[in-house]
């Protein structure tokens, strides 16, 4: 079977897609604005020794497989690959086809990670979150930009800049709070401090952030002092199990949650419960799966493999049930994957209007998990594959008293533009 053939039959056909092969055959629409290539023998032996998404990532992350035209329009058209349900007589010509690439195995993509020890030990979780996080802050910035806000932005209309939805983003997040001058916050997860240098500039409290990146904290303490807000702010190089500060007024979690692992949402929850006094607020903002009627953890996935070792993503319901048996009365909930999908589209293309620095900073194979990873991340929040939820929730005190109004008054209180 010419290879190009077996690559279509992989992916099915597509009348929207062309499949091109280094021995010179092609399949599908000679037409399609979108071409994959196989660029060499290595390709197939990525995809011999590891059929599915896995195979393929791997092959596009090493230069392997290429694509000409929309790298969003290829994901989107491939979605379902890796799910197909083969003939008998389809799996004896993908397999005669592939077997000799089989025999010959390949080494991974140094760019995948393999962590040592027990998931979710602090050792264990610093080594996870360094992975991810401690890439390049330049790197970072070119794709995130000014605000190096690295969570679901917050669309206030479709026009909207990055740094504008940004903005609304922490400031969502602080009115949900309510947030009030001389309060004080705790930001777990802080990242470069977004949320604590908009809660102390915007609304007048004391914050404190933590996070497991040492790049980030540095980066994010450098910022405050520039700014001249040290006196109210800080940012720790830190993991969040390690605050001894109690009773504050609110707690913000953005992007922390999905680095947490299910079997600890409990402990998770009750720590930062016990971290808050009576009638504060919690806003915990995270990625979740549609429901939970399949797996929450999926070892051998590109995601987990290259981006996000040892993430889980649950459904919303377990997380508001997880929150309420800690004791945190759930009172707002909102999905934001539409919000997501245009993120994730703004960091795509900041990262290719850097390509070529990217590259010469991080090197091609990290550069290439980064744009398979946003794009692919933005298909599947397109798709309602994934989603990304908002809970407030509020510690009551023991005679029931939340402290909560009536009705939330949310609307946007400030022109926000940066």
């Amino acid at each position: 079977m010419k290879l190009a053939n077996l690559f279509e039959l992989i992916a099915g056909e597509r009348p929207d897609l062309e499949f091109r092969a280094f021995d010179g055959s092609r399949a599908g629409n000679p037409d399609a604005d979108v071409q994959i290539n196989l660029r060499s023998e290595r390709a197939l032996q990525y995809l011999a020794s590891s059929p599915g998404e896995l195979g393929l990532a791997r092959a596009y992350v090493a230069g392997e497989i290429d694509i000409e035209g929309s790298l969003h329009g290829a994901l989107s058209r491939l979605g379902d690959v890796g799910k197909r349900q083969f003939t008998p007589t389809e799996k004896f010509q993908i397999g005669r086809t592939l077997l000799p690439y089989y025999r010959r195995r390949i080494e991974v993509p140094p760019e995948e990670v393999n962590l040592a020890g027990d998931r979710h030990t602090k050792r264990r979780d610093a080594a996870s979150i360094s992975h991810h996080y401690d890439v390049s802050n330049k790197f970072y910035s070119w794709v995130l930009g000014p605000s190096m806000a690295y969570t679901c932005a917050v669309y206030s209309h479709a026009d909207a800049s990055l740094e504008e939805a940004q903005a609304e983003k922490f400031d969502l997040v602080c009115r949900k709070l309510d947030l009030q001058p001389g309060q004080r916050l705790l930001d777990v997860g802080c990242g470069w401090g977004g949320m604590v240098r908009h809660a102390v500039e915007n609304y007048g409290v004391r914050a404190i952030g933590v996070t497991l990146s040492a790049q980030q904290a540095g980066w994010g303490q450098q910022v405050i002092i520039e700014r001249g807000i040290s006196d109210r702010a800080e940012i720790r190089h830190g993991d969040y199990r390690d605050i001894t500060e109690s009773d504050f007024d609110a707690v913000s979690s953005i992007g922390l949650t999905e680095h947490i692992g299910k079997a600890n949402y409990p402990f998770y929850f009750s720590f930062l419960r016990d971290r808050l006094r009576y009638e504060g607020r919690l806003l915990n903002h995270s990625i979740t799966r549609p429901n939970d009627l399949g797996q929450t953890l999926y070892p051998d996935g590109f995601i987990n493999r290259y981006v996000f070792p040892d993430g889980e993503l649950t459904g919303p319901g377990h997380l508001l049930s997880v929150m309420s048996n800690q004791g945190l009365e759930g009172r707002h909930q909102e999905n934001l994957r539409e919000h997501y999908a245009l993120t994730l589209a703004a960091w795509a293309a900041n990262l290719d209007a850097h390509w070529d620095q990217a590259v010469a900073e991080v090197g091609p194979g990290k550069a290439r998990v980064w744009r398979l990873y946003l794009v692919a991340s933005q298909v599947a929040f397109e798709a309602n594959r994934i989603q990304l939820h908002q809970f407030l929730a509020v510690k009551a005190a023991p005679s029931g008293k939340s402290g909560m109004p009536l009705r939330l008054q949310l609307e946007q209180q400030r022109d926000l533009s940066p």
